[in-house]
């Protein structure tokens, strides 16, 4: 009987093991979403600004996509001003938000190209948001220009979804 102890304490530490395992393997609770800026959801008139086009590789990959440095701007504006949601202004002065669209080339097999959004509040210029979308590589041209396009649609929808994920202007809280 002398081992009755040792076997109870063997027995009671290998069922607190499994427990703590168990309760250990639980899946952790879900992150709830955060709040958008409601700037973003009372917005009306927006700047579009061009932040520009970034390359990781030299001279002889500046043709991987057509439409030159500025393609990026002219399709995301284009997308914009056929989306009605948003009279787009000249100049950031009497602008709700700023839209700063950018465009990063990397070569494939490295990072994907990469668009950007960041949105920000044009009296206080803080960053209010950023929407990133890759642009999937291809080693085709005609399939990376299909893929440039598909990544500014998905940019676009993001920027819907966001500014619909928004409370409404009037929210109480």
């Amino acid at each position: 009987m002398s081992n009755f102890p040792k076997q109870l304490f063997l027995a009671l530490f290998l069922t607190a093991g499994v427990l703590g395992f168990a309760a250990n393997a639980q899946q952790p609770e879900e992150t709830p979403a955060t709040p958008v800026p409601v700037q973003i959801a009372a917005a009306r008139k927006v700047f579009i600004s061009n932040g520009g086009e970034q390359s990781n590789y030299q001279d002889v990959h500046d043709n991987w996509f057509t439409g030159g440095p500025n393609r990026a701007y002219n399709q995301f504006y284009a997308a914009i001003k056929t989306w009605g949601r948003y009279e787009i202004l000249p100049a950031p002065a009497e602008a709700d938000l700023i839209l700063e669209i950018s465009f990063t080339k990397r070569l494939a097999g490295a990072t994907d190209s990469q668009f950007k959004v960041a949105i920000l509040d044009p009296k206080t210029r803080i960053l209010l948001w950023t929407i990133t979308v890759y642009v999937e590589p291809a080693g085709m041209p005609k399939n990376r220009e299909k893929n440039y396009n598909s990544a500014m649609n998905a940019l676009v929808e993001e920027l819907k979804n966001l500014s619909s994920a928004a409370p409404p202007a009037n929210a109480q809280k």
